[in-house]
């Protein structure tokens, strides 16, 4: 009989894990408390109108049947690893499992006026709610619009800079095909002083020349004291009105992982070694010990200061732990592990465009593409969606 694998999690770790211990003849259970898979890489052309909420979803029933795996609707309330239990809501019984892979995601860094601001990174339905607003000041005629990402000293690889920038970027292109781009005040603003820093030295000049081309104004440097009805409120008591805030807060570890017997790094995120397994210590009354792999943004991911967690990252991670999962269970010895595969990869789009952002330990490059760089990003989407529903062969590695 096939040993059982559970998935917590419903987004990039959890669903490549799934397909991947699948192929290794794995049992598989997901826990997601959500129905669909959401595609937040593409969602930043939802507040622009130009793809639809539904369009950015993967149907976990489809994917299910697909690929062969079990998935239960629930949300988990309770992870007890002394006593190898997980809990859902509505739920007695624990579920039953011999291997256990978390891939729940991160919480958010809290910010004193939260319900001011939207967030394309947040809740899958505050797209629409960026969209409604944006709607609604275009047919006013004018509007003042700020567009921001926070940080998290306690853990530098949680920010999510690049879709602040894709979103600002595919407004004012849409503005701006609208006519109306001089009736719309731009502004980016972060606490850190050199917002973007990860992508290298030279990626922060370029875009300081996109943002001066653009007429985009940036605060940079000033912390946050609050969000506030019509804009932001800075450390210095500064105030940037605003009619609509879009901000990306930083990821903290989630209110689950506490009081689990979880090692946790000081953001809360899950502790785990180079295989992507949790290096915990059991207590003495432990019922029973077995193998637990933390992936994708629920891991305390190791590497360089410029390290930051994307869905590329989170997928490789999944491979590893399905592999090392596998050759577990074949009692051998062979490991695969994820540091070497650490990268900045993305696709930064504008609307008219793209600039493709990469960075390892040996270089830095932003390479802008007008035009083509746009489509190219849309060809992801497309084949992101379409080879998970194996309709189309997948590019290994990808």
């Amino acid at each position: 009989m096939a040993k059982k694998v559970l998935v917590l999690g419903g987004g990039f770790a959890a669903l490549e894990s799934a397909i991947w211990l699948r192929k290794y003849g794995f049992d598989v259970e997901v826990i997601t408390n959500r129905e669909y898979m959401y595609v937040y890489p593409i969602s930043i052309w939802i507040p622009t109108g130009e793809i639809s909420f539904e369009d950015c979803t993967l149907d976990w029933k489809e994917l299910s049947k697909v690929h062969g795996f079990d998935v239960k609707f629930k949300k988990v309330t309770k992870i007890d690893i002394n006593n190898k239990a997980v809990y859902c809501e509505g739920e007695e019984k624990n579920c039953d499992f011999d291997y256990l892979i978390i891939a729940i995601g991160a919480d958010k860094v809290k910010h004193k006026g939260s319900e001011h601001f939207m967030s394309i990174c947040g809740a899958p339905e505050e797209s629409l709610r960026i969209k409604q607003k944006l709607d609604e000041l275009i047919k006013r005629g004018e509007g003042k619009l700020a567009f921001g990402f926070g940080g998290n000293p306690k853990d530098p690889s949680n920010v999510r800079g690049g879709p602040a920038f894709e979103v600002m970027f595919n407004i004012h292109n849409k503005l701006k095909k609208l006519g109306i781009r001089n009736k719309f005040d731009i502004t980016f603003f972060a606490p850190m002083p050199k917002p973007g820093a990860r992508m290298g030295e030279k990626a922060l000049k370029v875009m300081d020349m996109w943002f001066n081309k653009l007429d985009i104004k940036q605060i940079k440097g000033k912390k946050i004291t609050e969000f506030v009805e019509d804009g932001v409120i800075f450390e210095d008591g500064s105030k940037l009105e605003s009619d609509l805030t879009m901000f990306i807060p930083a990821g903290n570890g989630p209110a689950l992982f506490k009081d689990t017997g979880l090692p946790l790094n000081e953001a809360g995120f899950i502790k785990i070694n180079e295989f992507c397994e949790v290096m915990h210590d059991f207590d003495e009354t432990s019922s029973e010990k077995f193998p637990i792999f933390a992936i994708g943004d629920s891991a305390a991911i190791d590497g360089p200061d410029w390290r930051a967690k994307q869905g590329h990252l989170a997928e490789v991670m999944a491979r590893v732990a399905a592999y090392n999962i596998k050759m577990m269970e074949e009692g051998k010895s062979a490991r695969k592990e994820y540091i070497s595969h650490i990268n900045i990869l993305c696709l930064m789009d504008s609307g008219d465009g793209a600039a493709f952002v990469y960075r390892d330990n040996k270089k830095a490059i932003l390479i802008p593409l007008p035009i083509i760089g746009h489509w190219m990003k849309k060809g992801w989407g497309w084949y992101f969606k379409n080879s998970k529903l194996n309709k189309i062969p997948r590019i290994p590695g990808m």
